[in-house]
């Protein structure tokens, strides 16, 4: 497969006009998001439909509503829904969180979002890739409130992103009523620092806190850890 396609075990993705192409930190969030007692989904800023598919397959009884502020990404995104085997629990939305929380009555039992997170970073030239990348049109608080006014009483958030910034979204979300249930400590392999976090979120929870740490590779390059290769054996061809 080019550039412009992904294949997957059960779905294809195309991507050739999405800014944001198919990548590790939305495959990661899509295999490990949980999905008990959920039906109602919202997929925040779904790009290529990635993750709204993965949870499809995971999830034979799930409805599915993606969103994204880019008309393209919402183009390709209803292209992919279209071509997979659950177009009929699969719709896509060009809409901002903001506007959408305006005129939804519905609620949702799980919102995830590969969110916007490079912050004072340097931006490419490209304004559709840095629209999907930094967080000038979604901060976190933002999404956070969002997503507690679309969540049902006990709905649930989840999201990956940098190990710099995890800790302050988890102070954020308190604000929301959302307390941690899940955490994923991604490192690139067993020798380097944690790079990526994945958190999932429940409302007004009091439960017993789960929390874990993969490494995607071994010391070799392309040579992946039997733990990340359980948890996406399910998606990639290569597994």
């Amino acid at each position: 497969m080019g550039d412009n396609c992904f294949q997957f075990k059960q779905f294809k993705i195309n991507q050739d006009i999405a800014a944001m192409k198919v990548g590790t930190d939305g495959v990661l969030l899509g295999a490990w998001v949980g999905l008990t007692d959920v039906q109602n989904i919202l997929d925040v800023g779904t790009g290529t439909g990635l993750i709204a598919l993965m949870i499809a397959q995971r999830h034979g009884n799930s409805k599915i509503t993606a969103i994204d502020i880019d008309p393209e990404a919402c183009s390709q995104a209803a292209e992919n829904f279209t071509m997979s085997h659950w177009s009929d629990r699969l719709d896509v939305v060009n809409v901002s969180i903001q506007s959408f929380r305006q005129n939804q009555n519905e609620a949702f039992d799980l919102i995830v979002c590969n969110p916007p997170f490079f912050q004072n970073s340097f931006k490419s030239d490209c304004s559709k890739r840095n629209l999907a990348r930094h967080t000038d049109s979604l901060s976190a608080e933002e999404l956070i409130r969002s997503a507690s006014m679309l969540s049902t009483d006990c709905g649930r958030l989840a999201v990956i992103l940098p190990e710099e910034q995890a800790e302050r979204f988890i102070e954020l979300s308190h604000k929301y009523f959302y307390n941690l249930v899940r955490s994923l400590h991604v490192k690139p392999n067993k020798m380097k620092p944690i790079k990526r976090r994945l958190l999932e979120f429940k409302k007004h929870f009091a439960g017993e806190f789960q929390e874990n740490e993969i490494f995607i590779e071994t010391t070799v390059r392309h040579f992946y850890s039997n733990e990340y290769k359980e948890l996406t054996k399910e998606f990639y061809l290569a597994f």
